[in-house]
């Protein structure tokens, strides 16, 4: 009963059960000495019933016998990042949670406990349960807020047969979401066909997307069916349609409007059942204010907007994407690599992405190239993570405190957002008041 009250009595009390995850220290001995109110809910566990008590009794994880990632840190003084893992709760229900942990060390440095915190990750289990079941949904990777917005809402749209509009900088994976619409639409048992418009000139774009009769022009020996002809029934993704010239415009505008097509070459109408995703890079709105594209395609292909985030705006998806990738060019290249080193870690999730989920994918590809052990180390990454000049100074987590934690993290939050207080609360999953009430209460000053 002690335990209990002097948790209760503690200040950092407060601090704890203002966090979104999961948080308990534990001392020498393993018993629990704090637990904090998201560790109940996640658990089913009362903190009464869990203070005191050795942390293998309350949590009956997956890893307690024989790789307790609390026990590794301990030993090794080395932190643990994200490791997936799953616990039993008060219930017995398997929960899938990620744990991440630090040690504990007196001012002699001698260890004296350890912190585990831990996030429910059953929301995105059973998102992504539900999405692979319909056939290689399996590439969408992510649980965090920005994420779970998005795929809220994606089971809904894929049941609507309007128009998408998806918007995200390249290489937020505008095709995949786009790809996993149509699996998850009526329209799923036809085709999905895709075309980058930025990419063609005009007489060939009008020919692909519309195909051609023999002898439209040079070299057209035969009739070629185009690209709503394929997707006739299913899906047809018009990709970076915000670099499509403004004589493309009036005829896509027509298909939209009429559903109907000629081929190039021919007087003969075609009537057309496809559904439309289109995708862009640019801002449209913009462009149409400009004058550089037509307000009413804009307002044809604008009925349902899909934003995707950047990958800096979802920063807790990337050890998430990190172990995804991994698992991909150990397929791909037949190797066994087990992950990434803590500081490799560190360093991927301070860097920025200007070229978002595709960059990070090509830097774990290279380090494939260079990695001949088991863990990923920062040797094996690109010359920009190696250099002297953009090394980030790591903070030494030895005998660091809950709260130096708590300020390392707040700080460098702020700094990724250049003090945008309520960009910097989302990064860290917390509410701006809470955000605001941890900055008095530390004492962070912000200019």
């Amino acid at each position: 009963m002690s335990f209990a009250n002097d948790y209760s009595n503690d200040r950092n009390a407060v601090i704890l059960d203002s966090i979104n995850d999961g948080v308990f220290t534990v001392d020498d001995q393993w018993r629990i000495t704090s637990f904090n109110r998201a560790a109940e809910r996640i658990t089913g566990v009362r903190r009464e019933e869990a203070l005191g008590r050795r942390c293998c009794e309350v949590f009956r994880a997956s890893i307690c016998e024989t790789a307790c990632a609390l026990r590794q840190t301990l030993t090794t003084g080395r932190p643990v990042a994200n490791k997936a893992v799953y616990i039993l709760d008060a219930r017995g229900n398997r929960v899938p949670i990620s744990v991440s942990t630090a040690v504990f060390k007196d001012e002699r440095g001698q260890t004296i406990g350890g912190v585990e915190t831990f996030r429910d990750l059953r929301l995105a289990e059973e998102l992504r349960k539900e999405l692979e079941t319909q056939d290689g949904f399996a590439e969408i990777v992510g649980h965090g807020p920005a994420m779970r917005e998005v795929f809220q809402f994606l089971p809904q749209i894929a049941e609507s047969d309007s128009t998408v509009l998806i918007e995200g900088a390249s290489g937020t994976g505008k095709e995949v979401f786009a790809r996993a619409i149509h699996r998850l639409s009526p329209r799923r048992a036809k085709r999905f066909v895709a075309i980058n418009c930025g990419a063609l000139p005009d007489t060939l774009l009008e020919s692909e997307l519309f195909g051609h009769k023999a002898g439209a022009f040079t070299d057209a020996r035969q009739d070629k069916q185009g690209r709503f002809a394929l997707a006739e029934g299913g899906t047809l993704f018009l990709d970076e349609i915000g670099d499509v010239s403004p004589a493309m415009q009036v005829r896509l505008l027509r298909v939209l409007q009429e559903r109907v097509y000629e081929p190039l070459g021919s007087v003969e109408t075609i009537k057309t059942d496809v559904r439309i995703i289109a995708a862009t890079n640019k801002d449209l709105a913009k462009l149409v204010r400009k004058g550089a594209f037509r307000d009413d395609l804009f307002y044809r292909i604008h009925v349902i907007r899909l934003a995707l985030p950047n990958l800096r705006e979802r920063r807790e998806d990337i050890p998430l994407l990190v172990e995804h990738f991994i698992a991909k060019f150990n397929r791909l290249q037949g190797k066994d690599v087990a992950g990434a080193s803590d500081e490799v870690l560190a360093r991927l999730m301070d860097y920025d992405y200007p070229g978002n989920v595709r960059e990070l994918e090509n830097i774990i590809e290279h380090a494939f190239v260079l990695c001949r052990g088991p863990l990923i180390e920062v040797s094996h990454l690109p010359p920009q993570f190696r250099g002297a000049d953009s090394e980030q100074p790591l903070p030494n987590l030895d005998g660091m405190t809950l709260e130096a934690m708590e300020r390392f993290l707040i700080a460098n939050a702020l700094r990724r957002t250049d003090g945008n207080r309520a960009a910097a609360a989302r990064q860290l999953g917390i509410n701006p008041s809470t955000l605001f009430r941890k900055l008095k209460s530390l004492g962070i000053e912000q200019s």
